[in-house]
């Protein structure tokens, strides 16, 4: 088999992407350290129509050599905000009329593949610190929990490869699935 060429793959120009009708799905990093794991979720949220990334607290924001070295670009594609404070921003998202869903391992939390996201709402995932999560006041802050099942020796998954899967999991319920 022959690789596609970026022509064969027919990418839009970022002017062309910021004009295309997002995923109703907002992605907040609360307090993410490392630079790479920001790019990369930058990435991944370019990948799937992500309409924002709200950046918050320690989180860095672009732009930033580090940064880009992950995300390739896509902070330029990619809208986003920072937010010194992530429970104002959760709740600036709930005035909105969004579901804000906390990725975290908590009792009573949803597992990722049991929640059905809805077409007719718009939602926020909310991911944490590479070591200590989500923070308990912003968990507190959402309306919901949900976290992807795991079966290893691991009791987490990276914030950037958690966020992914999340972001997937959205994109293929309300793009995917009935929106496109």
């Amino acid at each position: 088999m022959e690789k596609k060429t970026i022509f064969d793959l027919g990418r839009d120009t970022v002017e062309q992407y910021r004009a295309r009708r997002k995923l109703p799905l907002t992605v907040v990093l609360d307090n993410v350290r490392s630079l790479n794991n920001i790019g990369s979720i930058l990435r991944t949220c370019d990948a799937f129509l992500v309409e924002r990334v709200m950046l918050c607290g320690i989180t860095a924001t672009p732009p930033s050599a580090e940064i880009h070295k992950t995300a390739l670009g896509a902070e330029d594609s990619v809208a986003w905000e920072y937010h010194a404070d992530t429970v104002e921003a959760v709740r600036s998202l709930q005035a909105e009329g969004y579901t804000v869903c906390a990725l975290e391992q908590v009792k009573g939390s949803v597992e990722l593949s049991s929640f059905v996201p809805q077409s007719t709402e718009r939602y926020a995932i909310v991911a944490g610190h590479e070591v200590n999560g989500v923070d308990p006041a912003v968990v507190d802050a959402c309306d919901r929990c949900i976290e992807i099942a795991q079966y290893g020796t691991k009791h987490s998954l990276n914030v950037s490869v958690s966020t992914a899967i999340a972001v997937w999991h959205f994109f293929n319920a309300l793009f995917l699935n009935g929106r496109e």
